[in-house]
């Protein structure tokens, strides 16, 4: 039965996706287990769902000319899905994937663009942002496509995106930059100048900037002379960079092997897997982390369904961004709507978008990798 399941998702998204990673990605030990956490005076929650503009997005026949096919394709017929938000000049932006229905293996996926006056109601601009195209990208972009962005800005105002590059067989980690959300730079693989590239061939993704929101501003920040950027999707690791383009992973022992910072838990809803999610916030008591967790039931939480993607959080150190000082026990938000329980990949929210926009926290997420919804959040001030 694991194993149907795992081959179902495959096929399905690469997201859910998780091979064994190549031997110079190995993993190093655990770290130690994180004081638990039933209350969360700390977290940025609860989340409540909008019921009444929900799903705020989903699939269309928008067309666009394909220069990679050269010809017209539904670049959004299939899924819409796991956006990535900016509020720039008063408006919220959403970065969101969508797939069309002929790509392989399940759909070519390309960024596409909308724009909010309300943060509920969206228009989209016709064709994607971003895409593979014939370009130095396209050996890992094609034809899985590009996937799952966050974007952060950094002092001056430049936006960067990390993305998940998928050529049908491995998901990696992309970075790409802007100055007005449009037109987009791609500067390749995250860790290619790591370690001689040796993570840039492996599996990656899922890049969430350690950053300061600034009111509706999402800052990438410095934390001891470096950028920091959690990433991964079984567990989650960090990487630290100079530049927001170049990245180096954070590794122990004498083999260089991977630091785990989030692992999953045996016995809750996060036992399968652990990915990231938003942009990490710096927070007075620290780095507020939101990340997406997968329940297996054999070793997980036997009352939520096989396989389904809810939400949680983690509280990291903002002296040491590798150290973890407290967890939620439970998810803050999961699967309970039919467009969340039934589509592409079934039971499934996975968070990915977090703003600040006119006075209200709002959460975006993917729903059953089919839809997009919005969730609004607590009157919580997060002071850093």
């Amino acid at each position: 039965m694991k194993k149907f399941l795992l081959l179902l998702l495959v096929v399905a998204s690469c997201r859910a996706k998780q091979p064994a990673p190549a031997a110079p990605a190995a993993t190093a030990s655990e770290p130690p287990v994180a004081a638990s956490d039933s209350t969360g005076d700390w977290a940025l929650a609860p989340f409540t769902k909008v019921d009444s503009v929900n799903p705020v997005a989903g699939p269309s026949g928008a067309l666009f000319l394909d220069p990679l096919r050269r010809g017209t394709v539904k670049w959004e017929e299939k899924d819409v899905f796991n956006p990535a938000i900016v509020v720039r000049k008063g408006k919220l932006y959403m970065l969101y994937r969508a797939q069309d229905k002929i790509g392989r293996p399940a759909g070519t996926s390309r960024i596409g663009l909308a724009v909010s006056e309300d943060g509920y109601h969206f228009v989209r601009r016709p064709v994607p942002v971003l895409y593979p195209a014939e370009d130095k990208q396209k050996i890992l972009e094609w034809e899985g496509g590009c996937e799952d962005p966050r974007v952060v800005q950094d002092e001056r105002g430049t936006y960067y995106m990390t993305y998940t590059a998928f050529d049908g067989r491995t998901a990696r980690l992309l970075v790409a930059t802007s100055s007005d959300l449009v037109h987009w730079i791609k500067h390749g693989s995250a860790f290619a100048d790591a370690y001689n590239g040796r993570y840039s061939r492996a599996w990656s993704k899922s890049g969430s900037i350690v950053s300061r929101y600034l009111g509706s501003k999402v800052v990438a920040t410095k934390i001891n002379g470096k950028y920091w950027m959690y990433w991964g999707d079984m567990n989650i690791w960090a990487a630290t960079s100079d530049d927001l383009i170049h990245w180096t992973p954070v590794v122990s022992g004498p083999e260089a092997a991977l630091k785990v910072v989030v692992a999953p838990r045996s016995g809750h809803w996060d036992s399968k897997l652990v990915e990231s999610g938003p942009p990490a916030m710096v927070t007075k008591e620290g780095i507020l982390l939101i990340y997406n967790g997968m329940n297996q039931r054999s070793d997980g939480d036997a009352t939520l369904p096989e396989g389904m993607y809810g939400g949680g959080q983690v509280l990291l150190d903002k002296n040491d961004p590798t150290k973890v000082l407290r967890r939620l026990d439970h998810n803050f938000i999961r699967p309970d709507k039919p467009y969340e329980i039934t589509g592409q990949v079934g039971q499934v929210c996975f968070l990915e978008g977090l703003a600040d926009f006119k006075g209200r926290w709002l959460l975006y997420y993917g729903t059953a990798d089919s839809k997009i919804a919005v969730a609004v959040g607590p009157d919580k001030p997060m002071a850093w």
